[in-house]
């Protein structure tokens, strides 16, 4: 395998930057620039010297032998100063090394999954990591690439191995029709209570809300006020605003951080009782297929909306009568003076601390779901079986599924997609 480098410390230009180095030519590339290296994990200066023996600049190195460092192979870390001009010599050093090339997207990670210092979901909760922009999303990340996922998976995987070899010994040393009940009850019981606490895993909110954000969609009749709530939220011009009725004909999206929580607000088209224009049944069309896939829906609408669990908010609450807040209407707003936006904010941040995961629990991607809820699907099946056999089977496919899941099985294809979201020296 080639040995990789890449400046891991972000782009330059900056006061430092870090190459890193990793693979089986690590060390001689890395003497080739500085000479003599210092001892493994102590820092020391060093000149670095192309092939012609031109100092390139003037260096922190340290080493890292294998097998206990980031990768899982020899590293070597040059601490260079962080200008372009800098980073691109040292790198053009390297490269004319032979057996020596610039890293891919992720590869450092991926060497470390391959070589079995991290394993899939840490990967995945790496990439999280990498990506995240609130507190919320921060926390989650850490708590899975430190191995919040794989812990449950492994204890999983205990159980389901301690109840594979009872069956085992059940098969190995009765005659099917003669197992005894009392024997087999022990384990049906065990992957009983398995399966109920994989499931406890599951009804936990995923985590594609806290990485891509809870959908709050703005909805209501025409003219009533929901670009204009949609711009008060978003604190910009993200929609045009005219008395015009049907202003809106399609969705209009914004992204907003608030008090840590992402969100992405959707601002509809107004949802007209009749209209023959086909360009405005389109938009009403999408405006009800965005109330359907809304994590919250704010409803501007006088009558009550057929979401009964939307937030009816009174807009418009500044004119003239409109003061009084009607029956079932939770908050009176006024989206242009900004009267009770606060408050509604207030009532949007109460839903969504219901909708996403708690700080102490393990959030599941869509792929670690389908693998985790295949496992719970399998472990219930072998409890319901009256053949030993069929049972074992079942434990196999639970076990299986917890192999694919922390990357223990043939996932080449999944890795690629994974590792395209990292950036370069990672």
């Amino acid at each position: 395998m080639e040995t990789i480098f890449a400046v891991s410390s972000g782009a330059p230009p900056a006061a430092i930057a870090i190459v890193r180095i990793s693979g089986a030519q690590a060390v001689a590339a890395a003497t080739q620039l500085a000479g003599a290296l210092p001892p493994p994990r102590r820092a020391a200066l060093r000149a670095l010297r192309d092939s012609q023996g031109l100092v390139l600049d003037r260096a922190l190195v340290l080493l890292f032998p294998a097998p206990d460092t980031a990768t899982g192979e020899d590293v070597v870390e040059l601490h260079v100063h962080g200008g372009r001009a800098v980073v691109r010599a040292v790198e053009a050093a390297l490269g004319a090394l032979p057996g020596m090339r610039r890293a891919e997207p992720g590869e450092f990670t991926r060497r470390a999954l391959l070589n079995g210092r991290i394993d899939l979901t840490e990967a995945e909760g790496l990439g999280d990591l990498l990506a995240a922009e609130t507190e919320t999303q921060r926390r989650a990340a850490l708590a899975v690439a430190e191995g919040a996922i794989r812990r449950l998976a492994e204890g999983w995987t205990d159980r389901l191995l301690a109840l594979a070899a009872r069956v085992e010994a059940q098969l190995d040393f009765a005659d099917e029709d003669d197992v005894a009940t009392e024997a087999v009850a022990p384990i049906v019981n065990g992957l009983l209570a398995l399966a109920g606490d994989i499931e406890a895993v599951l009804a936990a909110p995923p985590v594609e809300r806290l990485r891509d954000g809870l959908r709050v969609v703005i909805a209501g009749p025409p003219n009533s006020g929901k670009s204009t709530l949609l711009n008060r939220l978003a604190e910009r011009d993200a929609a045009i605003v005219s008395p015009i009725s049907g202003t809106t004909r399609d969705r209009i999206e914004a992204p907003v951080v608030r008090d840590g929580i992402a969100y992405v607000l959707t601002d509809t088209a107004g949802l007209a009782a009749e209209t023959a224009d086909p360009i405005e049944l389109i938009g009403i069309a999408r405006a009800e297929d965005a109330m359907r896939g809304a994590d919250i829906l704010l409803w501007l609408g006088d009558a009550p909306p057929a979401n009964p669990g939307a937030i009816r908010v009174h807009a418009r609450a500044d004119l003239a009568g409109r003061e009084r807040l009607p029956p079932g209407a939770e908050i009176a707003i006024s989206a242009a003076s900004g009267l009770g936006i606060a408050d509604l904010w207030r009532l949007v941040r109460e839903r969504a601390v219901q909708l996403l995961p708690r700080e102490d629990a393990t959030a599941l991607n869509q792929r670690q779901r389908s693998l985790v809820e295949a496992c719970a699907v399998a472990a219930r099946s072998a409890a319901a079986q009256q053949d030993m056999l069929l049972m074992a089977e079942d434990l196999r496919l639970a076990m299986a599924a917890l192999d694919h899941l922390v990357g223990r099985s043939d996932v080449e294809a999944m890795l690629d997609a994974l590792f395209r979201r990292f950036c370069l020296g990672k």
